[in-house]
């Protein structure tokens, strides 16, 4: 088998014997389908421009660069950290308001929201699309999701949001909830739209203001989109800022003293250090990180199926997905033929330019992450893999490639690839099978493909991960449902599902109300004051109160 390449030329040497030059003819499709309408989104709305409460100009920013062309869409702005600095101010002053309406004003505004992403889902999918390389069956859901996301946090509005709790003493007791503030939300490259509302809604939903940094390379349809949404459902000034900008925007978004509360997603480095922070000042962060996900395919599953649900968990979105499939267990019965399919999935995915219809695997956001993966995968060749197929790139675009041989140190099997590849490891028993799936620094999700759902139940039991699918593919999301993971891929928060979000973005307040005051003595003139009722209590446990003086 021929050696890695570099990028790819038309000459370039055969990567796979009998397969196509990643350089040649009709390995990536360009021709392009998909347009759209841009009215709602229009240029001059946000070229170098800001939101906080309006569209404000700004005398920096940053190109909006097309993965799959190299054009240049246009230019948003790009906020600093006195931005930040008047947006927290502004959106703690907005909150109070928010707060104090009722619960169907805020439920009515993200149901507003719900529809507008519907009626706008084309150009968003156009954005989303061009701007972060997604092909167009996730460019396309991806306004349907946000407006479901919307859905369930207007739901949220609405639910009890406390409990009524037991009491020795004649008093009522009980638990509710208030709204935290000012969430911050940093939000990453690879899902924007996503990644933000979903964070974004139900914090909104429940009381709180929002200021939302997004990565500047997807601030179209990861920002941009949220505030003209947002402000077309009537959102009153001052309670979404969007401020696209760079790590020292983050830093400045983490550190205000009035965000009590942040929300990240993004890489597992980036979040340590966002910890750190959040630790010196006693705040609460809610972290979702990267993930090496495993898929295992036991003795009784059947390997097409298997393999079919193994490359769309390696391979959609370019594996550009915190729980895409890292490493694919496969039983040493099924895995030369699980492989040998894999193989033949990945070599019939389609490559190219997101916008036409037929392709399945776009481009890599940009040649920092392109040049990353192709270094973990020459890496784990050098360690003793093979290259089954792919393992090259044309610009952007990285083939689905295919990995078998992989010792454990080989970084394709301990790292996170965050690119279209597809490791796979033979295991011979269920107890091998359960030590690889749990041999990994992340948590994030699992598969378990079998016959035999009771077996697979019981093995997710023995892996610490925060996601389990049994009989599908790790990749997997419901607004309904909490999202979160161990370990290296966050701190157990959630995100997800109406107990998880009032976990997320509220306090809780115990409160008790008594008809009226009672009778206390004057400070150290009279002997402690017990009520009929708690003496009750307290009599039955005299040897523990025995020094309590009782009143005549």
């Amino acid at each position: 088998m021929e050696a890695l390449s570099t990028p790819c030329e038309e000459a370039a040497p055969t990567l796979v014997s009998g397969g196509p030059c990643p350089g040649s003819p009709g390995w990536i499709v360009r021709e392009v389908t998909l347009e759209a309408r841009v009215d709602f989104l229009a240029r001059e709305l946000w070229h170098d421009r800001i939101y906080s409460g309006s569209w404000i100009p700004v005398p920096h920013g940053s190109s909006v660069v097309e993965p799959a062309t190299g054009a240049v869409l246009g230019r948003v702005g790009r906020a600093e950290a006195p931005d930040v600095d008047r947006a927290v101010t502004w959106a703690a002053e907005a909150q109070r308001d928010w707060s104090a309406r009722g619960h169907d004003h805020r439920a009515e505004v993200l149901r507003r929201a719900a529809a507008l992403f519907v009626e706008h889902a084309e150009e968003i999918a156009y954005w989303t699309a061009r701007e972060s390389g997604a092909a167009r069956p996730m460019a396309g859901r991806a306004a349907l999701v946000a407006s479901a996301e919307c859905h369930e946090a207007a739901a949220l509005a609405a639910l009890p949001y406390g409990e009524v709790l037991r009491s020795a003493q004649p008093r009522l007791s009980l638990t509710r909830r208030r709204p935290v503030g000012v969430v911050g939300v940093i939000s990453p490259f690879n899902a924007p739209l996503l990644l933000a509302v979903r964070a974004l809604a139900p914090a909104l939903a429940l009381g709180n203001a929002v200021v939302l940094k997004p990565d500047p390379r997807t601030a179209v349809c990861g920002g941009a989109v949220l505030a003209r949404i947002f402000e077309a459902a009537g959102l009153p000034e001052g309670l979404l800022h969007v401020l696209p900008g760079g790590a020292d925007v983050g830093r400045a978004l983490v550190r205000h003293p009035r965000t009590p509360v942040i929300a990240f997603t993004g890489s597992t480095d980036a979040g340590r250090e966002l910890a750190r922070t959040a630790g010196e000042l006693l705040k609460r962060v809610h972290l979702e990180l990267g993930g090496n996900s495993a898929l295992v395919v036991l003795e009784d599953a059947d390997v097409g199926r298997a393999a079919a649900a193994g490359a769309h968990g390696s391979f959609h979105h370019a594996g550009q997905i915190c729980m895409a499939t890292g490493r694919h267990l496969v039983h040493r019965s099924l895995a030369e033929e699980y492989v040998a399919a894999l193989a033949e999935c990945a070599e019939d995915a389609v490559v190219g330019d997101p916008r036409r219809p037929e392709v399945t695997v776009g481009p890599l956001i940009d040649e920092r992450q392109r040049d990353r993966v192709h270094q973990l995968v020459t890496a784990s060749v050098t360690a003793g893999g093979t290259l089954v197929t792919g393992g090259g790139y044309q610009e952007l675009f990285y083939q689905p490639t295919v990995l078998t041989d992989l010792p454990e140190h080989a970084p394709a099997y301990a790292r996170e690839v965050f690119g279209p590849v597809a490791p796979v490891i033979p295991f011979d028993d269920e107890e091998e099978a359960v030590r690889l799936a749990a041999d990994s620094a992340y948590g994030l999700s699992l598969g378990v493909l079998t016959r035999d759902v009771l077996r697979g139940l019981a093995f997710a039991e023995r892996v610490p991960t925060g996601l389990v699918h049994i009989n599908d593919q790790t990749v997997n999301d419901e607004p309904a449902a909490p999202f979160g993971g161990l370990g290296d891929s966050g701190n157990g928060a959630r995100h997800g599902g109406h107990q998880a979000n009032l976990d997320a973005f509220t306090e809780t307040q115990w409160v008790t109300v008594r008809a009226e005051p009672p009778h206390q003595p004057r400070s150290g003139t009279g002997p402690l004051v017990v009520s009929q009722e708690r003496r009750t209590v307290l009599d039955a446990e005299r040897p523990a109160v025995a020094n309590v003086e009782w009143p005549a």
